[in-house]
Formats: C-alpha cells, sequence, structure tokens
C-alpha cells in the first residue's frame, strides 16, 4: 500500500530521555498498524514519510486543526504538542470524521494527568465514552511505550542500567489505579532472565508470598530479584508493611545464595528505592 494511505502520529514517554513511538494508520480497511522507535526526534523523524491525511479534505476537517497539530507535531516533535492535543490527535487515528478535542480533554480530567489515561484500563475508557477502536488506539501507544523502555534493560547488566529501569517501571506502573506487584529475575551477570507480574491487588494492596518468590526464583536459577510494586496513590514513601515484607524476603533468599538487589515503590512520576534510603 502506498504512503498516501496512511495517517501518523508520534507520542512521547518519558521525554526526558527521548523515547518515542510512530504510529501509523490505514484508514480505508480500519487497521492500527505500529512502528516504532527509540532515539532523538530530530534524526529519527527524517526516517519517517508523513503523508497527506484524509483528515485535511475540507468536508472532514474545514478548520485545518489537525493538518496544524500534525505540523507542529512533525516539525517540533511530541513536546509541541499539549498533553490533550497528543490524545486528541491519536484518538482521530480511530474515528477521524468525528472532533475529538472535546474528549481528549474529558478524559484528561476524568483521570488526571497524560499517563494516567494511557494505563486506565478498557473498562474505565469505556464508562468514559471511547469506543474499541479508541480503546485500541490508547492501548497501543501505552504498549509500545513500554515495549521501548523495557528494551532498554534487556541484553544489559540491570544494575548498570539502572535509570532505564526506573523509567520502564515507571511507565509501566506508575498510574495503576490499583496496586501490583513484579519481581525482576537476574542472573549471576546481573542481566534480566525474567520480568513477572506476580501479584495485582486492591487499591492499596497487592500480596506477595516470601514462599512463592523463593520457590520461583529457584526455579528459574536466579542469582539475585529486584522487587517492585507500585503505591495508586502517587506517593512512593515505603510503608512499614512494605520493610518488613523486604527483609522477609531477603532472610528467606539469603540461605539459598540469592541476594535482593533493591525494593522499588513506584508512584507517578516518581520512585523510592529501599536499598537507597538505607531500610535494607
Amino acid at each position: 500500500m502506498s504512503c498516501s494511505a496512511f495517517t501518523g502520529i508520534i507520542a512521547s514517554f518519558g521525554r526526558k530521555h527521548n523515547h518515542y513511538a510512530a504510529f501509523l494508520r490505514v484508514p480505508d480497511d480500519d487497521k492500527l498498524e505500529v512502528a516504532a522507535f527509540a532515539g532523538d526526534w530530530r534524526q529519527a523523524h527524517h526516517s519517517l514519510t508523513f503523508a497527506s491525511m484524509s483528515e485535511d479534505d475540507p468536508a472532514t476537517d474545514a478548520s485545518g486543526h489537525r493538518g496544524r497539530l500534525r505540523k507542529r507535531l512533525i516539525q517540533g516533535g511530541p513536546d509541541a504538542l499539549l498533553d490533550h492535543e497528543l490524545i486528541e490527535y491519536l484518538l482521530t487515528l480511530a474515528i477521524p470524521r468525528r472532533d475529538t478535542k472535546p474528549l481528549a480533554r474529558t478524559l484528561l480530567a476524568e483521570f488526571g494527568s497524560l499517563g494516567a489515561v494511557f494505563t486506565a484500563d478498557a473498562e474505565s475508557l469505556e464508562r468514559a465514552g471511547l469506543t474499541e477502536g479508541m480503546i485500541g488506539a490508547i492501548k497501543i501507544a501505552h504498549g509500545s511505550a513500554v515495549r521501548l523502555l523495557k528494551g532498554e534493560i534487556k541484553e544489559r547488566p540491570v544494575l548498570g542500567s539502572w535509570q532505564a529501569l526506573v523509567d520502564y517501571l515507571c511507565v509501566d506502573m506508575g498510574y495503576r489505579m490499583t496496586e501490583a506487584a513484579r519481581v525482576i529475575h537476574l542472573n549471576a551477570r546481573n542481566l534480566l532472565i525474567r520480568d513477572e507480574l506476580v501479584s495485582e491487588g486492591s487499591i492499596d494492596q497487592a500480596a506477595i508470598y516470601v514462599r512463592e518468590v523463593a520457590r520461583r526464583a529457584l526455579e528459574l536459577g536466579s542469582a539475585a530479584i529486584i522487587l517492585v510494586h507500585n503505591h495508586p496513590s502517587g506517593d512512593p514513601s515505603p510503608s512499614r508493611q512494605d520493610i518488613a515484607l523486604t527483609k522477609d524476603i531477603i532472610g528467606a533468599l539469603k540461605p539459598l545464595g540469592i541476594q535482593v538487589h533493591d525494593h522499588i515503590v513506584v508512584g507517578a512520576n516518581k520512585h523510592a528505592s529501599l536499598r537507597a534510603l538505607g531500610l535494607i
């Protein structure tokens, strides 16, 4: 299919680290295709061709608003658009013949932030007025961003890529509305063996069982682990329960020769390291 059949959008996550994802849609058959890259926008955008969009047709975009958004996006990158404009433009890929600005503003007001919109569950997005196609567009944007960031911690020692790890965890978990816990398993060279979500709970609790953590670490042959969970409140300050659980897991794994490098607590745009705080 020729380039003129596509519409395009760039959305950014972890902007200060220059991670971007490019999303392309074929309007005629309503299929959403994705291409992703990481790197500097000024270098990366030259490798992409953005053709004219059907929304520029006076019958569907008389004001030229979408065309102006697209021009700003291509020339200035995602930072040239406000949060509601990023959502607005992304939603046009699912519903090209409808004004999506009011809905984009409603989503931000409902969920509170761009990150919260992208990590909201499908049921919540549907209640906010999104169709299945719109939800798919939101989810592929977030999924691609997470995939990009996770790629930064693969095939390299995790302890030497700490900021990349934190970026990935914050994008994936920082805006969840319920608490979740994961265990990152590492080999003797601190390379990633497995990144596993081990529990999803309520708004203030996710269960982590010491015995299960130990059993899985032995099963995978882990030399070390990193514990991670989020605080839906947005405040990543470790609780007494967080500290006690971490010490219990350290005590269970030490006789097995498995080290607990850290326990990271993630909040909205923030994180806390129990080791950095001197709590373990």
